[in-house]
């Protein structure tokens, strides 16, 4: 995303950490972003076996509260939201009217009536015009609380003991898709077990002026447990790796949730109507009697990397299309995720390849993720 002079990048409340720290900086969304602080593959490989924190401010959070605030994110996204216990969270999706998905979405209950909703930063001002305009004849109210909040990631098998040295959160009885509030090194925050690194970890939703004493309290207490600073070009390989879907990427307008292979976030049976249910019912039909192209994994023969766009082909026709792809330090080989025609989608397919500059490149076909961790 370019940002002209008149928009000029903005910088999360540790943005002087980061150059401090000699990262890379990148403009994300109009964000001015660490890429890396040194080498993506360490930071990559660090999450994976140790620790990785991450800055994650870019993120946009919107709450939703009011006496119907959970009726209003039932008509408004695809997920039953009501059925969503207070302290727990929920993976969902905003849709338009047509079915085709503007941005997928974590929503938190705070509260009986309040609620945190967490879209993708390049999403953020989309989200949160929809939800507005979505709220019309509603008792509850929409507000944009992106400024209010900054967002920091401990990811990683060593995340949990990290945590727990700086916290009387009750970390052992807290799930994955929960969140709790609490303090951490004396910092209020809201401490969630997310995260989209396929790792165990925690994402601590904090106010700006603490996000460096958090952010050198993490630091410090991770320093004999491996912790490094991550930026988001591994967060980019350990979602990749882990199978996640990367909005402008597995995820876009020009496809339903049915279309993605995401058909089990849309609940057709909670109470009342929600926008885009009628085209979502479509897709779900048109996917049951003849499967659109199916995303699948791809792991290269090879060392030649694909990237988003690329085609997919076998037997001299193009069957698909790459939508991310990355050397992976995990397994040592390039992968990809792709969009494939369903006669070509079942794992072990022979005859697949990318075409790379020409070249069509051997693959092999699998199930995703790439991987999964040991619980």
């Amino acid at each position: 995303m370019s940002t002209s002079a008149s928009s000029p990048l903005r910088h999360t409340a540790l943005d002087a950490v980061h150059r401090s720290l000699g990262a890379t900086m990148t403009d994300f969304a109009g964000w001015d972003m660490p890429l890396r602080y040194g080498s993506e593959r360490d930071e990559h490989v660090a999450v994976r076996t140790r620790a990785g924190l991450f800055d994650l401010s870019h993120m946009g959070e919107i709450t939703v509260s009011g006496p119907q605030a959970a009726a209003l994110l039932n008509h408004a996204l695809v997920g039953n939201i009501a059925s969503v216990g207070v302290g727990r969270a929920r993976y969902t999706m905003i849709c338009r009217a047509d079915g085709g998905i503007l941005d997928d979405l974590i929503v938190y209950r705070l509260a009986d009536n309040e609620y945190m909703v967490v879209a993708n930063a390049s999403n953020a001002q989309v989200v949160l015009d929809a939800l507005t305009e979505r709220a019309a004849g509603f008792d509850a109210e929409v507000r944009d609380d992106r400024d209010n909040y900054a967002l920091i990631a401990v990811q990683g098998p060593e995340s949990p003991g990290i945590l727990a040295s700086l916290t009387d959160a009750d970390l052992d009885g807290l799930k994955y898709y929960a969140g709790l509030p609490g303090t951490v090194a004396g910092v209020p925050a809201l401490i969630a077990r997310t995260g989209y690194t396929g790792e165990d970890g925690f994402e601590l939703f904090v106010a700006p002026a603490d996000a460096e004493k958090l952010w050198q309290a993490l630091t410090d207490a991770g320093a004999g447990a491996g912790l490094v600073p991550c930026g988001l070009s591994c967060r980019d390989t350990l979602r990749l790796e882990a199978g996640m879907p990367l909005y402008g990427h597995e995820l876009s307008t020009a496809l339903t949730p049915f279309d993605a292979g995401l058909g089990r976030v849309v609940k057709f049976d909670k109470e009342g109507d929600f926008v885009g249910r009628e085209a979502l019912l479509a897709a779900a039909e048109r996917a049951a009697a003849q499967p659109p192209r199916v995303l699948v994994g791809l792991v290269a023969e090879g060392r030649r990397v694909p990237r988003s766009g690329y085609s997919v082909v076998a037997g001299g026709e193009v069957i698909g299309e790459v939508t991310s792809g990355a050397p992976s330090p995990t397994l040592g080989k390039p992968i990809a995720m792709a969009y494939v025609d369903a006669a070509h989608a079942a794992p072990g397919t022979a005859g697949v390849g990318v075409d790379i500059r020409g070249k069509h490149e051997p693959y092999e076909v699998v199930p995703l993720p790439f991987y999964k961790r040991q619980k």
